[in-house]
Parts: structure tokens; C-alpha cells; sequence
């Protein structure tokens, strides 16, 4: 089968930057490994999973360019979780359970008071069916909990290394709710297994997770003892912000949508989120295939990697400097930036493209370049010798060289006492792109006016 990969966020909010990359990283393995990309959406908390979040998740991995080869809902698929459960039943690997959630918090009390670890006492397994009996006349229904085996579990991690657990340290995990409704720790195995799943990539906050659904694999004739060839896993360390806080989907400020909002390039995010925690210098990357290529799990770090929104914004920047013209060319013309013709376009955007933090930024220069613009005029006998020796059209990139060498030789100015003013009446402002690829764009007529101190 090849390599086959999933991302599967919950649709309970909409997806953050720690999210965006776990999803990146198992895109940027898959396309290097020319492999498949499951979607799968893990919507069986019908309380708090949004068809309006679904949505959003698609829309935010489609802004991002992390296409899926397939996609499920977990929603659509609650028979086949209901007959694994009915197989666990049947080998005796999942068992009744009737505490209540006081009683079982209670109990996590008591063994943390006498300094064992909070795990689940198995009380249930000794209980007799007439016991069971009486809780269930009580109205006491019971949630369904996987009898874990007390020996080692371990595995090759791809980015831990070499990861061991003792069975008898875990508790016996819930697989299905008294509302006889599967939990994570099931559907995960059963749609990891059904859809042919082999590297499951993920945050290192599932490590413990993946311990017992090892056994369940096995328990489900799917682990190293079966034909089926056994999953691989890599736990990723979980992103952080800047101060090293943990990031949350109610954090709007590193939601992929706000980003979005913001003006930030997809590619930048992907450009970051795909370097940090690893060896490799983060450096803006033009497109997926040239990411995915300098792909290798031996580059990532055991530690937490930050992500800073201000890193973001100037790799943002850079990504932006870099761009041809034809990257960017239906995005302008959706902005209203459209020249006379291809040439002059081109012209514009490469005039431009180096004083942008945002793609958006560049209506402002265009503004400057086609008008209006009130000029700011400080010396106005000054402007008006420097409008009387402007060439004649076609102008080009020489031209203001050779308009500013003359108006040095007929003024006796240099330097900011001759650039400055003219920077001030040709476009309204103290800075900007470099005027020998802007005076072209901007024109004789729309020229002589301003110097003239008239609005063009």
C-alpha cells in the first residue's frame, strides 16, 4: 500500500498554528515518500463538533495547500466501532464498568494520598454477574474499559527513538461511554487499521496513547503478529508560543484563519512551521515540493519548538521579496492593480515588491503610482527648475538618473537636499521603492503635475 498518512482533528474549534503543523508534517512526508493523505475527521463529540468548524478545518488546510487524497468523518462510520468493540468483548478484552465518575475521582484520591499512581484499581473485574446485575436494577449503566496486558510495551519512535512503557504503570483505558458512544482511543485504531494507515504522526501528547493502542491493535489482529504490516509512529514536541505558553484553539491570535486575515502568505507559514524544531535554518520556500523535499525525520529536536508571530511577519516579508511577478499576478489583479499592459505590471511589481510586509500593501503603491497623490511640496521654486529639465517620454530605468544629474548641474544640489524634496512631491512620502523604477510607472503628465503641486 505504500505510505499512508492522517491528520485528524476534532471539529471542535477552528485549527491554530500547533495544529497547522502536525498536518504539515504528515503532507511534507507523504509527498516525499509519494504517499496519501488522509482527512479524517474525528466528529464522534456530537456535543461539541460543528459542521461550521468541518468546515473551517477544509478551508484553512485548503488556504495552506495541504490537500487530502481521502477524507472521512467518524460520524459516518460508528458500525464499524461498534463491531471492534463487539470482537473486544468477545476475547475478553473489554470488560463492564459501573463507578460513577465521583466514585472513580474518589478513588484517584485515595492512591494519590497513599503515593501510588492515579490509575484504575480494576474493581470491576471482580465483580460477579450478580453484581452486575444489581447495579443494572440500581440504573447504573456501564462504560466499557480495555483490559491492557501487564508486560512492556515499545516501539522505534521516529522522532523519540526507542520509547518503553510497563503495561501494569497504564490504566485500562474507557473505549465506549455508558451512552455505548466510542471514544478516541477505539476509533482511532479501528479507522488506522481499516484505512491502511502506516505512520501515524502526531504530538508527543499522545504518547501514552499510543501505548495502549498497541495492544489494541494486536487485540484486533492488526499488530506485529498479524500479516498486516505493523504502523510506524513519530510524536512530534508540541508547538508553544513565544513565552514558551501552550497554544490553544482559543487562541485567535495563532488561528490559521486570523493569519489569513492578516495578509499572511500561506507558504510563509508552511516556510516556518516546517523548519521549526529541526536542524535546518528557517528560510522562505516558494512552494510544497521544494518543503517536502528537504524532508528527514532525523532532523527533528526532543525539544519544544516557539513560534513567534514576529518571525512569522518578516519571513512573511521575505517570502514576498522573492516572488516573480507571475506568482502574484491574478492575486493584483484582484486587488485593482492592473497596468496598461504585461511589461508594465511586471515593472510595478518588481518597483514595489521589496517595501511590502503584506501582499495587501501594495495598493498603497499603486495608488502612488497611478494617483491621486497630494504631493508635499517644501521648496516649490526648487521643483519647478527640477519639472522644466524632465526628458521627454519613453522614460525608463535611466531616466531619473540622468533627470537628477542635470537638475544637480543646473541647481548645484546633491545628495538628501536633492532627492528628498523631489521623493516628497512625486509620491507624498518620506520612503518608499527606489525612484528610478518608480518614475517610469509614474509618468510625464502625472510627474509635471506634482512638481507643479498639483493633486495627480
Amino acid at each position: 500500500m505504500g505510505v499512508r498518512v492522517r491528520f485528524a482533528p476534532s471539529p471542535t474549534g477552528r485549527l491554530h498554528v500547533g495544529n497547522a503543523r502536525i498536518a504539515l508534517i504528515n503532507r511534507l512526508f507523504a509527498t516525499r515518500e509519494g504517499g496519501a493523505m488522509i482527512l479524517r475527521l474525528d466528529d464522534t463529540d456530537t456535543e461539541r463538533s460543528r459542521d461550521e468548524y468541518a468546515s473551517g478545518i477544509e478551508a484553512d488546510l485548503t488556504w495552506l495547500g495541504l490537500g487530502w487524497d481521502e477524507k472521512y468523518r467518524q460520524s459516518d462510520r460508528l458500525e464499524k466501532y461498534q463491531a471492534a468493540a463487539a470482537r473486544l468483548k468477545e476475547c475478553d478484552r473489554l470488560y463492564p464498568c459501573y463507578e460513577t465518575a465521583d466514585e472513580l475521582a474518589e478513588g484517584r484520591r485515595r492512591a494519590q494520598a497513599r503515593g501510588r499512581p492515579p490509575i484504575y484499581d480494576r474493581a470491576a473485574l471482580n465483580q460477579t454477574a450478580d453484581d452486575r446485575k444489581r447495579l443494572e436494577d440500581a440504573g447504573r449503566v456501564p462504560h466499557w474499559r480495555f483490559r491492557l496486558e501487564h508486560e512492556p510495551i515499545g516501539w522505534d519512535d521516529l522522532v523519540r527513538g526507542k520509547v518503553q512503557f510497563e503495561g501494569r504503570n497504564l490504566s485500562d483505558p474507557v473505549l465506549v461511554r455508558e451512552d455505548a458512544s466510542p471514544l478516541y482511543t477505539l476509533t482511532s485504531v479501528v479507522d488506522d487499521l481499516d484505512m491502511a494507515i502506516s505512520h501515524v504522526i502526531r504530538g508527543e501528547d499522545h504518547v501514552a496513547n499510543t501505548a495502549t493502542q498497541i495492544q489494541i491493535i494486536d487485540a484486533l489482529g492488526g499488530g506485529t503478529g498479524s500479516a498486516a504490516d505493523p504502523i510506524a509512529f513519530a510524536h512530534l514536541p508540541l508547538l508553544v508560543g513565544a513565552g514558551g505558553e501552550a497554544l490553544s484553539k482559543r487562541d485567535g491570535a495563532l488561528g490559521l484563519n486570523d493569519l489569513r486575515e492578516d495578509g499572511i502568505e500561506p507558504m510563509a507559514v508552511n516556510s516556518l512551521l516546517a523548519r521549526l524544531g529541526t536542524s535546518d535554518p528557517v528560510q522562505p520556500v516558494a512552494d510544497m515540493e521544494s518543503l517536502a523535499e528537504g524532508f528527514a525525520w532525523d532532523r527533528f529536536s526532543r525539544a519544544s519548538p516557539r513560534f513567534d508571530s514576529a518571525e512569522l511577519a518578516q519571513l512573511n516579508a521575505r517570502l514576498l521579496h522573492a516572488l516573480p511577478h507571475d506568482a502574484v499576478r491574478d492575486r493584483l489583479d484582484a486587488l485593482g492593480i492592473t497596468a496598461v499592459d504585461e511589461t508594465a505590471d511586471a515593472a510595478f511589481w518588481n518597483a514595489v515588491r521589496p517595501n511590502l510586509d503584506r501582499l495587501s500593501d501594495a495598493v498603497a503603491w499603486w495608488r502612488v503610482v497611478a494617483g491621486p497623490v497630494e504631493p508635499v511640496v517644501e521648496e516649490a521654486s526648487f521643483l519647478a527648475d527640477a519639472a522644466a529639465l524632465l526628458p521627454p517620454a519613453p522614460w525608463d530605468e535611466a531616466t531619473w538618473g540622468s533627470w537628477t544629474g542635470a537638475v544637480k548641474e543646473a541647481t548645484g544640489r546633491k545628495g538628501r537636499a536633492l532627492f528628498h524634496p523631489l521623493r516628497l512631491a512625486l509620491t507624498g512620502r518620506e520612503n518608499g521603492p527606489e525612484l528610478k523604477l518608480l518614475l517610469p510607472l509614474i509618468g510625464h503628465e502625472r510627474a509635471t503635475a506634482r512638481l507643479s503641486g498639483r493633486t495627480a
